[in-house]
């Protein structure tokens, strides 16, 4: 039955939520292994893992999608419909999300609480504060780079290279002004006067170790680990070095404990992490998604924009240092999103086009070759639009079919876990079938640049890779350093399987242009920055924030 279109926030702030203490009973966590952060959220205690560690773990489901559009895909949406339709069917699940971050949240792109009757809530806080994570990885993340500046002010012990400092500051919000700055002017009380910039949060080496850590002793080992300047005789300076490790480690403590919420359907799902997937791994945290694997019999959990950047880093990155073994994937397609791979634009899109619709499978296309690569069972899911057109629904269905891929429509925007139903039972038929034969795209041991050539052609389709002079120099000091042996997170523009965002559909015989990579040693990867990918993203012309507001009763406005 059709419902009356209604905003996300609107329907959000409908919600028929449940105290999280009734979520938590449910899935028999004990009162001693939870802390509540109000009604609706909680903290799970890392304690719950040494409590089920020999418990068999549940199915785990990865959500991706195409490449992304201004049209959008709507992959957290489908993750959250997903969920709440296993449910539906029997089967107890969970969800295991990232956290949106303030910037896209108030930039450009919107939240990460999924949207119409598959949402995350409470979708206000989930999309601004919620319990406090970011804000305590950027003060993390800022004081290694305050105590870096006043060791330097006082004496520079560890004969730290002005000039090779790597450690930015960040902020979690976009703010293109503050990419490159000066600090330390005002004379020899106010420190060393030195180039430097900021990041954004979510793509802090931080965030990263937080969402790959396996406990608190691991975050710690993780986080003396990073590199955040060399001397000049380029011998790398550590947050060891610095003995700043504990400081950091006492300061995440408790954002390292996953956060529990609820869908609309109060399904049970857990929000923690949120690392951007163009500029860093764009996963949840392992210890979410692990714990769900033992707390239900199915997680549904989704790695940021295409299958070319999240998916591939969930499968390379953060299998290696969870020790996961995902069990299948759905790949998120919508025919809006297709027709402008197909050269359609956005205003356009509600008039019918099979031509265009047809060209822009092309990019489908590559993103079901690369699952198949990894060696994963696999579905299509088409996330349905208000305007899409009943023939240009079953065109795609057809070419999935032709093409031997299974293939569901999903109208979970509008019909919550009920339009995902068809979805979840033919995403349980093809977990029952023994055709999972999962393996990584490269191994760790080939050369950095080998992994990156590896990527670059088996996942984005490029010709070949082309280095930049300063790329070849630092691989040869990491390799001097003995950083060759890690996986590779790929900094790529997330609108083009190329590293040319205008290049749409399925680009051909192109070259992918690495221009620097920077070292994640405590995360345990290698950052390879393609194009002109930005780590500190700026606001649009009209940002999000100017339409939002609050209403006399503390209820959020214009939040999406």
């Amino acid at each position: 039955m059709s419902k009356e279109v209604k905003s996300d926030i609107e329907i959000a702030q409908m919600a028929n939520m449940i105290p999280i203490k009734d979520i938590v009973k449910e899935l028999k966590i004990s009162e001693e292994e939870w802390e509540p952060y109000g009604h609706y959220k909680a903290k799970l205690s890392l304690t719950i893992m040494d409590r089920l560690k020999n418990e068999p773990d549940g199915k785990v489901i990865l959500v991706t999608a195409i490449n992304p559009t201004p049209a959008g895909e709507g992959k957290s949406t489908v993750t959250v419909g997903l969920g709440q339709a296993l449910n539906k069917i029997g089967k107890k699940t969970m969800i295991a999300l990232r956290e949106p971050s303030l910037g896209p949240t108030m930039g450009i792109k919107g939240g990460a609480a999924g949207g119409g009757y598959s949402q995350v809530v409470p979708m206000e806080d989930i999309n601004l504060h919620f319990t406090g994570d970011i804000h305590a990885i950027t003060t993390a993340h800022n004081a290694i780079a305050a105590i870096l500046d006043n060791h330097i002010h006082r004496g520079n012990e560890l004969n730290i290279d002005v000039r090779r400092i790597v450690w930015k500051r960040v902020l979690d919000m976009n703010d293109r002004a503050l990419r490159n700055i000066i600090i330390g002017l005002g004379g020899p009380l106010q420190g060393v006067p030195r180039e430097n910039g900021f990041d954004i949060t979510v793509a802090s080496e931080i965030m990263a170790i937080l969402c790959l850590a396996k406990n608190l002793n691991d975050l710690k080992k993780r986080v003396a680990k990073v590199v955040v300047a060399y001397t000049p005789e380029e011998k790398p300076v550590t947050v060891k070095d610095l003995k700043a490790e504990g400081a950091v480690t006492l300061l995440l403590k408790e954002a390292l404990k996953p956060n529990i919420v609820q869908t609309l359907e109060n399904t049970p799902a857990l929000i923690h992490g949120g690392p951007f997937a163009n500029i860093a791994h764009g996963c949840n945290s392992v210890i979410a998604t692990k714990l769900a694997a033992k707390l239900a019999d199915f997680v549904v959990t989704e790695a940021g924009f295409g299958a070319d950047l999240g998916a591939e880093k969930f499968l390379n990155i953060k299998t290696r240092a969870g020790e996961i073994n995902p069990d299948l994937v759905v790949i998120v397609a919508t025919v809006r999103a297709l027709k402008m791979h197909g050269g359609v634009s956005k205003d356009q899109l509600k008039e019918e086009n099979i031509q265009a619709l047809k060209a822009g499978l092309a990019n489908l296309e590559k993103h079901v070759e690369t699952i198949r690569e990894f060696g994963l069972p696999h579905v299509v899911a088409i996330n349905k639009f208000v305007h899409d057109k009943e023939k240009e629904i079953e065109t795609l269905r057809t070419w999935c079919e032709e093409q031997g891929v299974n293939v569901e429509l999903a109208d979970v925007w509008a019909n919550g876990g009920e339009g995902g139903r068809d979805l979840a039972i033919r995403v349980t038929k093809e977990l029952s079938k023994a055709n999972n034969n999962f393996k990584h795209l490269y191994d760790v041991t080939m050369s950095i640049k080998e992994k990156i050539k590896a990527i670059a052609t088996k996942v984005y389709g490029a010709e070949e890779i082309e280095l930049s002079p300063l790329a070849e120099k630092q691989i040869a000091i990491f390799e001097k350093n003995g950083w060759s042996d890690l996986p590779i997170c790929m900094a790529k523009s997330q609108y083009s399987l190329s590293d040319d965002p205008t290049k749409l559909g399925r680009p051909t015989g192109f070259i992918l242009h690495v221009r620097e990579l920077k070292p994640s040693i405590g995360a345990g990867f290698i950052v390879a920055l393609t194009g002109n990918v930005m780590t500190m993203p700026g606001l649009p012309k009209e940002p999000a924030a100017m339409k939002m507001d609050v209403d006399e009763d503390g209820k959020a406005v214009g939040l999406f």
